[in-house]
């Protein structure tokens, strides 16, 4: 059976099959009195829409495991526009969706299985103040045996003394109800299932975990590889964002593929390293903005902290911010409902406005400051109904 015929289908709110579900109006709740609960509770009766400002982050992980086909049909069923591949590759060259090529050993269940043998890091127990560690490539893998693992959500018990300890866990505010059954992906199935679905594609290259070139496979044959099956697909290159954290990937397809290219995503990922930029200091930025949209880039996509600051206690937009816009450069953010409870501030993705966040509501504030003055294009979410609810509400 098909991928896309073994896609289950739900019972939803709307003709076209979509539904919000009771989280948008829960968060819209708990906002504090003002002209934004105003307007977001006035379109309480409105028919969820699918809006391309809605990015599933590797679908919906909230719940689901991250990158099968059921989190991806839920994060469509919430009205998602664009659903995201993390693409990496096996030992035989195939490329599959997964976040990172070592990233096994928390999102499969291999250290429980005979292809534990393969891990370039077997499992190592806990010991004292030591945590329990593993690490297991796909590129150690074919394809036959990736497909041979069940996908589970991303944890592992650093606290564990034996491998199937080590499976739990899991984050207390996630979910392991939608586990079950979960199905894992290539990366050519799912454009199949995207396309199926009636979402667009943002498709994010991964840095190898290998040295490149790899049996012969170098990194300009991977990120072409990736393009070449969107090609094969026949899915039109405005359909498809690609995104890489190389900026030498960006500027390969931008030359190579300019088709692809002219929507190809630069993530911001400077903001670590020995010099590392500083969203609220232009002098930080190397390159410039200027600079990255002289190299034919028109989209980029930093983790939402460095699009925002306080003044006065409000939130507003970072110098980060404001000098891409100035560039001309469109602008997407990472990632919406990945934190826990926001009672303490939110974490990492909120560290430039944490003062100004004090609970679940902060997901809305944030939302509505990056695409109401911040002028954001899209942003990926864990949950995407929330955004979904936000984007059909204020027109995007």
């Amino acid at each position: 059976m098909s991928l896309v015929t073994a896609t289950p289908q739900v019972a939803t709110g709307s003709e076209d099959g979509l539904s919000y579900g009771p989280r948008p109006a829960y968060l819209v709740n708990m906002l504090p009195e003002g002209a934004l609960k105003e307007k977001l509770q006035s379109c309480a009766g409105q028919t969820p829409t699918r809006s391309s400002f809605s990015i599933g982050h590797r679908g919906a992980p909230l719940m689901f495991p991250e990158h099968t086909v059921q989190s991806n049909v839920a994060a469509a069923q919430m009205g998602a526009g664009i659903l995201e591949c993390d693409v990496t590759f096996t030992k035989d060259l195939e490329l599959i969706c997964r976040h990172a090529q070592d990233d096994l050993a928390t999102t499969t269940n291999i250290l429980t299985t005979d292809l534990a043998e393969t891990c370039i890091t077997p499992f190592t127990p806990a010991s004292g103040n030591t945590p329990a560690l593993a690490e297991c490539r796909s590129s150690d893998l074919t394809l036959a045996e990736f497909r041979s693992l069940t996908p589970k959500m991303d944890s592992f018990d650093k606290t564990a003394t034996t491998a199937a300890a080590s499976q739990g866990g899991l984050a207390p505010w996630r979910s392991t109800q939608y586990v079950d059954g979960a199905t894992s992906m290539t990366h050519a199935e799912s454009i199949a299932l995207f396309k199926s679905l009636g979402t667009k594609f943002t498709p994010e290259l991964k840095s190898p975990a290998v040295e490149m070139p790899f049996n012969g496979f170098s990194l300009q044959d991977y990120a072409q590889k990736m393009i070449d099956e969107y090609k094969a697909a026949g899915i039109p290159p405005s359909d498809v964002w690609p995104q890489s954290f190389d900026l030498e990937v960006v500027k390969y397809w931008i030359e190579h593929e300019p088709e692809f290219g002219k929507q190809a995503v630069y993530l911001d990922g400077r903001y670590s390293g020995d010099s590392p930029l500083n969203p609220m200091d232009p002098d930080s930025f190397s390159p410039s903005m200027q600079e990255l949209a002289d190299m034919g880039v028109n989209y980029i996509a930093p983790p939402m902290w460095m699009l925002l600051t306080l003044e006065n206690g409000q939130m507003v937009p970072s110098a980060y911010a404001t000098k891409a816009k100035t560039a001309g450069l469109k602008l997407i953010t990472w990632t919406l409902e990945r934190s826990g409870p926001l009672t303490t501030g939110g974490g990492w993705y909120f560290q430039t406005v944490q003062p100004a966040i004090h609970d679940a509501s902060g997901y809305y504030q944030v939302l509505d400051v990056l695409a109401q003055d911040v002028g954001i294009a899209g942003i990926f979410s864990d949950w995407p109904a929330t955004v979904t609810y936000y984007a059909n509400c204020m027109g995007f």
